[in-house]
């Protein structure tokens, strides 16, 4: 179950991402056609033409010794529990790897494959009349998996162009009964990939070689874990003593919110046996890791956050802007076939919860550096800051909508009750 965390400038609708068993847990729907011709036929037809998928470069790494520290530290695996594994076939030995790793330790491992051929096929060829229906199956996962490892790399960005979005909103909303059962077990999340997972198109977007962000993405996976969990204490100890952060940006993002008594969590590549005490959101690692979050208190944000550029199933948004009021999204504007297409998406949620300001994350992870030129943002590069509405339960807020916007900002500056952290894109920690 990985909760809709996609940063808006490389959003895809997070209710359709992932298939089969385990994706229901984060949005997979009723697997496949019912046998008739006639609703898949004519969603087929009014489909547009499926996207390629495309090579992905071999990992640079040792993928035995990176999957025995996801099983063993990553997410605490221990004997006797119920290990979901996902993922594609282009990674099929890291999943097996993991699969292997948590049966030497007596946990039981369940390996589920995707493509985007099947996330496309069930979303386009699966009748409209399943959309509003909870996923029987996630559901029966979702209540007993025990860890969930989902490795996020989808080759293609605009697999569901032309969906509609009253659909995707049906999808969403079936979703949050899947996603509140995982939490509510306690179940841990292990996620691989956070936006940075290298294919063509993300290094597109992120403005560098497919060699270079394939090198990135490991040596950020491959960081050194003791000093960012070092840092990420520090950035912890100072964000839990503030009461009001505060945000500029030279694009015209200028917001201030709260996160006075919000319980401050760490993605540093391990959950300890604290955090699954603490359960919630505490027991979610995103890799590469790196990141400080929390959930903003409720009716605190007051201003402007902007997103100069972006993309939504490929197509690129200029300019979006989120206006908030005492702590309500009352405005969203912008540009670009992109941004058309997501705001349709958002204004066919009938769910006023979407609104609501979410959280604010501080990426730490110094190995991960984005040129100035980019044209998306990413959570983890140190000095980057994270805005958004909707879903932060995965930051330790109660608001379970499977809707968010999210905007991370290179070249912010934050203080934390007037003590700059981060100075224009610096982290200061």
């Amino acid at each position: 179950m990985k909760p809709p965390r996609v940063p808006a400038s490389m959003a895809i609708p997070v209710a359709v991402l992932s298939v089969a068993l385990l994706a229901a847990m984060a949005g997979c729907r009723p697997a496949g056609p019912d046998g008739t011709l006639d609703g898949a036929a004519e969603a087929e037809a009014e489909a547009p033409p499926p996207a390629a998928e495309v090579p992905v470069p071999a990992p640079s790494t040792d993928l035995e010794q990176l999957a025995g520290r996801i099983i063993n530290d990553s997410a605490g695996v221990v004997r006797g529990e119920i290990v979901w594994i996902a993922g594609r076939p282009h990674d099929a030995e890291l999943l097996e790897n993991l699969a292997v790793q948590a049966r030497r330790i007596g946990a039981y491992p369940l390996v589920e494959y995707s493509s985007d051929r099947l996330s496309r096929r069930l979303f386009f060829d699966v009748p409209a009349e399943f959309d509003s229906i909870p996923n029987a199956a996630g559901l029966m996962v979702a209540n007993n998996a025990d860890v969930l490892i989902e490795v996020s790399n989808g080759t293609s960005e605009n697999l569901f162009e032309g969906a509609d979005p009253a659909r995707i909103a049906a999808r969403i909303k079936a979703d949050e009964e899947v996603q509140n059962a995982f939490m509510k077990r306690g179940g841990r999340l292990v996620e691989i990939g956070n936006g940075l997972y290298p294919t063509p198109w993300r290094a597109e977007r992120f403005g560098l070689s497919e060699a270079a962000l394939a090198q990135m993405f490991w040596e950020s996976v491959n960081v050194d874990y003791a000093a960012l969990q070092q840092r990420g204490d520090a950035v912890r100890a100072a964000m839990a003593d503030a009461d009001q952060v505060h945000v500029t940006h030279p694009n015209g993002t200028d917001l201030t919110v709260s996160v006075k008594g919000r319980a401050v969590m760490v993605s540093d590549g391990a959950i300890s046996a604290e955090e699954k005490q603490q359960g919630g959101g505490a027991q979610m690692t995103y890799l590469p890791a790196g990141e400080v979050y929390a959930a903003a208190v409720p009716g605190s944000a007051n201003g402007k956050l902007v997103q100069s550029h972006g993309y939504y199933q490929g197509k690129p948004i200029e300019n979006m802007t989120l206006t908030f009021e005492n702590g309500e999204l009352t405005s969203v504007t912008g540009d670009g076939e992109g941004f058309a297409a997501m705001k349709a998406v958002y204004d066919a949620i009938d769910d006023d919860r979407k609104n609501r300001f979410g959280f604010v994350d501080l990426g730490i992870n110094p190995n991960v550096r984005l040129p100035a030129e980019s044209r998306v943002g990413n959570w983890v590069p140190a000095g980057t800051v994270s805005l958004g509405s909707g879903n932060n339960t995965w930051a330790g807020g109660d608001n379970s909508v499977p809707h968010s916007f999210s905007v991370s900002l290179q070249g912010a500056t934050v203080s934390f009750d007037g003590n700059t952290v981060v100075e224009n894109g610096e982290l200061k920690l």
